[in-house]
């Protein structure tokens, strides 16, 4: 993939800023690295989301976390949806059993076994995630200690297999091909907010799965929390935007911009 600039980020607070804040009515964002500081919630997430959510703007999770993990997440959080396993499926408040967004064959946790064995022959250092026993449509393992040579590796090794393969700052994933964020947040978006744009969705996140929601042709307002900018090289697609802070800090940064638009 080819590198993206730095410089070519956009500051929230320039008047191109303003006016994509303006035009939003869903916030769609990434959970780890970009709603967490150092991995976990800090004190002012729950209270920034249901300010939000106050204003009208009601935010989606859209993340590589597994099913059983985001269910339970959805149960705690001010939020109505969530996606999970990186558009493979996703849960609502009013409906706690998953809804899939790629079709899923009776033995497809098998396959997605048998293709994990197959990088295990080359990196058989590789440790299964400690939540991939509740997932439903992709299989992960830690993504600490893997150089890029080897991410890029594995990409190519599951796509001759007929596979998919992204990762974040924890985790890898492999997975149908089709799925990503930004297919399975379209596909949420006519199920759930039939009357919205794409140019009314803004999109967040820090790492390369998040990468199909920076694609401008999909989700022209995306916004990167300031830590994005360690993967930029390895990205084909960049945020718009991006925010002065890291992490969960980046994201109350842009939460206070858009509630200054709406509540003032």
């Amino acid at each position: 993939m080819s590198g993206i600039a730095s410089s070519r980020l956009q500051a929230l607070t320039t008047e191109r800023g303003h006016q994509a804040l303006a035009q939003i009515r869903l916030v769609a964002t990434d959970v780890d690295g970009t709603l967490t500081n150092q991995g976990e919630f800090d004190d002012s997430l729950l209270a920034i989301l249901e300010k939000l959510r106050s204003a009208e703007l009601p935010v989606l999770i859209t993340t590589g976390r597994s099913a059983g993990w985001v269910s339970g997440l959805l149960h705690y959080l001010p939020v109505g949806v969530a996606i999970a396993e990186n558009g493979g499926l996703y849960f609502t408040k009013s409906n706690r059993h998953p809804t899939f967004l790629q079709p899923i064959a009776s033995n497809h946790r098998q396959l997605l076994l048998q293709q994990f064995e197959r990088l295990c022959q080359r990196y058989p250092q590789l440790v299964e995630s400690s939540d991939n026993a509740f997932r439903l449509t992709d299989w992960t393992f830690d993504v600490a200690g893997l150089s890029l040579e080897a991410l890029q590796w594995m990409t190519a090794n599951c796509h001759d297999h007929g596979w998919g393969f992204t990762y974040s700052t924890v985790q890898c994933h492999i997975k149908p091909l089709p799925q990503d964020k930004a297919s399975g947040l379209t596909q949420v978006m006519a199920h759930q907010f039939p009357g919205l744009g794409h140019h009314q969705v803004l999109t967040i996140g820090d790492s390369p799965n998040d990468e199909s929601m920076f694609d401008p042709a999909q989700f022209p307002h995306s916004v990167g929390v300031a830590n994005v900018r360690h993967y930029l090289d390895i990205m084909a697609h960049a945020p718009t935007f991006v925010t002065q802070a890291e992490e969960g800090k980046g994201f109350r940064e842009l939460a206070d911009l858009l509630l200054d638009l709406w509540v003032a």
